[in-house]
């Protein structure tokens, strides 16, 4: 199994992100989107889940999978290499800062947060980007 899970990690959000304060991913159309799913399992779960639950939780949400399959989806899910929360629109696009503590376990921190600044400046963190959405 390939693992998209960090430990005692910050990645801070991309360096071509478009906004200087965090934001909500907006909901477009009737069906929440990939990014909406990962913001409102964080925000509403600190700590909680390890970036692999998150991403699979995701992907058995949108694909309608019945939680009596979620052992051997997730199993087939990660037999295949999946991008981390380095690739999501949290961090690129929104504004949102992940903190992956030492059991894995994630959290959002804003970008205009004191919390955020703090664990941005932490030495004792594996510190990261998140990926940029363009070249340079």
């Amino acid at each position: 199994m390939k693992s998209t899970n960090y430990q005692n990690t910050f990645i801070a959000v991309a360096e071509d992100c478009p906004v200087s304060q965090a934001a909500i991913p907006p909901i477009r159309g009737s069906e929440k989107s990939a990014v909406n799913l990962q913001f409102e399992t964080l925000r509403d779960n600190p700590y909680r889940y390890t970036s692999d639950d998150i991403l699979f939780a995701v992907y058995a949400l949108k694909n309608h999978i019945p939680k009596s399959n979620y052992d051997s989806e997730r199993e087939l899910f990660f037999t295949k290499s999946q991008a981390c929360l380095r690739c999501s629109p949290l961090s690129k696009r929104y504004g949102w800062g992940t903190h992956h503590n030492a059991e894995g376990k994630v959290a959002l921190y804003a970008i205009d947060s004191d919390d955020y600044k703090k664990l941005a400046q932490d030495s004792v963190l594996t510190q990261v980007k998140a990926m940029r959405s363009k070249r340079k």
